[in-house]
């Protein structure tokens, strides 16, 4: 069993596994958590302005990560555009001096690990990544059923979580140019944010809700317990 296109490649191609024998499940999560607006002051120590715009993730502050990449790509955004990246990690201080060094460091907010995801990444109004590997990141996930826009490159299985609406803004990896143009694409016109954050929120619902993950994992272990697995 795995839960990614890419192990599910790695499995045939590697593993030399027989078709039968490999089932891709995909991850899920309780989707309508995340479909409750938050508070504007979700985030511990930082409240949302009527004004502001956010661009968000939810990351580890690890190098494959590359959120100092992030942070270049970002910096091209008016002056109403906020970046916030919550998580915890040992890049943290590479990450602000970037921000210091393209002269945003007044626009990232580093509020540290969100326990509860549901309860605050609703207040981003785009959701990126800027990693240079995944698997299949739940945070996309979240994000979707948030009803967010993606803008990240093509690592994983993001290509083909993402809504086809929302194709067009998942890059070629290490393209640091062309994230920076999905960012501002995305932040210079609320309705395309809107319609893709629609569209993606019907996938997340329609495909990676955790009731849709039990029942294919109730399948796959009754059939094996039956001996048809």
């Amino acid at each position: 069993m795995v839960p990614s296109h890419r192990l599910e490649r790695i499995a045939l191609d590697v593993w030399h596994q027989p078709a039968a024998r490999v089932h891709r499940i995909a991850n899920g999560i309780p989707t309508d958590a995340y479909a409750v607006p938050p508070a504007l002051d979700a985030v511990p120590g930082l409240v949302k302005g009527a004004a502001d715009k956010w661009i968000g993730t939810l990351a580890g502050l690890r190098a494959v990560k590359d959120l100092p990449a992030m942070v270049r790509a970002f910096a091209r955004l008016p002056a109403e555009w906020h970046l916030v990246i919550l998580g915890e990690g040992p890049e943290k201080q590479a990450i602000l001096a970037e921000a210091q060094a393209m002269g945003v460091a007044e626009r990232l907010h580093l509020p540290g690990f969100a326990a509860d995801p549901a309860k605050v990444v609703g207040l981003f109004d785009i959701f990126a990544l800027s990693s240079r590997s995944e698997q299949f990141p739940i945070s996309v996930v979240e994000a979707m059923a948030a009803s967010l826009p993606i803008a990240a490159p093509a690592v994983g299985d993001v290509a083909q979580m993402v809504a086809p609406e929302n194709a067009p803004f998942i890059v070629s990896a290490g393209d640091a140019d062309a994230l920076a143009q999905a960012f501002g694409a995305l932040a210079g016109d609320a309705e395309l944010r809107r319609r893709l954050g629609q569209a993606n929120q019907a996938k997340a619902r329609d495909s990676y809700d955790e009731g849709r993950m039990l029942s294919a994992y109730h399948a796959l272990y009754t059939g094996a317990m039956r001996g048809g697995a």
